[in-house]
């Protein structure tokens, strides 16, 4: 067989099995990357690179190389959102670069960063002057979240009624898939009794919630497993 025409099946064989991977890994891998959707990709490409043009190795061999990353990724990625251990271990957490319109440069080194580059990101987030940041977040996608201070954001409808007053802080993570993040309520300070008293008089445990958080101004979310919503509009 002409070898032009075996590289064009390939290439064609390629393709199709990269956009069928790519439907089993699903819509994340098309969104910002972290670790462990970075290393699938280029290990992906690399094989799909070699199963269209290197006539050299099996293409059964390249087959069974991809079926095993996807299998592998795949199976970590259903892992990642049953133990929230695993999901840090493989993925990371967001690093704080600006605090309290403080800048960490610790932070900024431990994550390679320069001021140069902080000002850069600032200003693709329509900020061009860092006086205007109260908190500043490196997310593991490598892109940087900007909480600007109250004086410098759109007034909504809500700060028209409530006054804009009040100190703000970071959100606080207090429970996530269920478990108790006993860590958070140490370090800031939130009384695992109120909590628990919350839950109580909705007649809920923690492990009934999938996520609770503090927000920035004070007032707890609270998400549940069951949301008890009898059509929901967009189930896949």
């Amino acid at each position: 067989m002409d070898d032009r025409l075996i590289i064009l099946m390939r290439s064609i064989a390629a393709f199709l099995l990269l956009l069928v991977i790519a439907r089993i890994l699903g819509k994340q891998t098309l969104s910002n990357m972290n670790f462990h959707e970075f290393v699938t990709a280029v290990i992906m490409g690399a094989i799909a690179a070699n199963l269209a043009f290197n006539e050299k190795m099996e293409v059964t061999h390249l087959i069974i190389s991809l079926v095993v990353f996807t299998g592998t990724s795949y199976l970590l990625s259903k892992l990642n959102i049953k133990s929230r251990k695993l999901r840090l271990l493989a993925e990371g957490s967001p690093t704080v670069l600006i605090e309290g319109g403080k800048i960490l440069e610790k932070n900024l080194t431990k994550n390679k960063l320069t001021l140069d580059s902080l000002n850069q990101v600032l200003r693709q987030k329509g900020v061009f002057n860092i006086n205007e940041v109260e908190y500043a977040l490196l997310e593991v996608s490598g892109q940087v979240s900007v909480l600007k201070k109250k004086n410098y954001r759109n007034v909504t409808f809500q700060d028209i009624h409530k006054g804009g007053s009040g100190k703000e802080q970071m959100p606080i993570e207090l429970i996530m898939d269920g478990v108790l993040l006993n860590e958070n309520l140490t370090l800031n300070n939130v009384s695992e009794e109120l909590l628990l008293k919350q839950l109580k008089s909705n007649q809920k445990q923690i492990r009934d919630v999938f996520y609770a958080v503090k927000g920035s101004d004070g007032r707890l979310y609270i998400d549940y497993y069951n949301d008890k919503l009898k059509h929901p509009i967009d189930v896949e």
